[in-house]
């Protein structure tokens, strides 16, 4: 029993690690604290910017799966249209420019350098779909097995490129509303969390429509053989 405080009050002073007692009016400012902090919507703004960092490390886990396709298929496309040099030249440099920027967690908060970065993958994706656009011409390069095989992982890819993003911007979209909404934004200002980018794309619905990559129609008409693969 501690001397000055009531046997029937329910909270004891309680015993540091040094045999002191911790006074009671510190374990009420805990207390509230903690209530404060629940109540507040601190624990919903961790718990919503964790699902923002998670979208996003799949979103680049994508995009990086593409950019490790681009070899192969330049490769294999060489193989069979070595003289088709600008589409190739195009894929190549564009992939180039993709990996030169850095994906940092500051990305998150910069909204220039999402927008470079969106750009960046908007034109490696516009070159490859003008590679792949090259095997209608060649109908040797479209029954050659490995480039099947590639063309059959990229449609893979470009379609969870568009899943990765669209979760990314709906994870994006409940966050922020998160942060500027009442009496949350007030939390938010105070530990600085601030709103962050998202994909800027004029047509939403160009997320549910990866670039088409099928190649199984006919070849087209009045194109000479095919040149042999070297």
């Amino acid at each position: 029993m501690t001397p000055g405080i009531p046997p029937f009050f329910p909270f004891q002073p309680m015993p540091s690690a040094e045999g002191r007692s911790f006074p009671t009016h510190r374990f009420f400012w805990l207390l509230a604290l903690s209530l404060l902090f629940s109540g507040c919507g601190y624990n919903q703004i961790q718990s919503e910017d964790e699902k923002v960092k998670a979208a996003w490390a799949e979103v680049v886990n994508q995009y990086k799966r593409r950019a490790d396709l681009v070899p192969n298929l330049v490769s294999v496309v060489k193989g069979y249209a070595a003289h088709e040099k600008e589409v190739l030249t195009q894929v190549t440099e564009a992939r180039a420019r993709a990996g030169s920027l850095a994906v940092t967690p500051e990305l998150l908060q910069n909204e220039e350098a999402m927008r470079r970065f969106a750009a960046a993958q908007g034109e490696l994706g516009t070159a490859l779909n003008r590679l792949m656009a090259i095997a209608e011409n060649y109908p040797q390069l479209k029954a050659d097995n490995l480039f099947r095989d590639l063309q059959a992982q990229l449609e893979g890819t470009e379609n969870r490129i568009a899943v990765a993003r669209r979760r990314y911007i709906q994870a994006v979209q409940s966050y922020n509303t998160l942060v500027r909404t009442f009496p949350t934004n007030l939390t938010a200002l105070f530990f600085h969390y601030s709103p962050k980018p998202t994909f800027s794309v004029e047509n939403q619905a160009q997320l549910s429509q990866p670039p088409s990559v099928d190649f199984s129609g006919p070849a087209a008409e009045g194109v000479p053989p095919a040149p042999a693969p070297r």
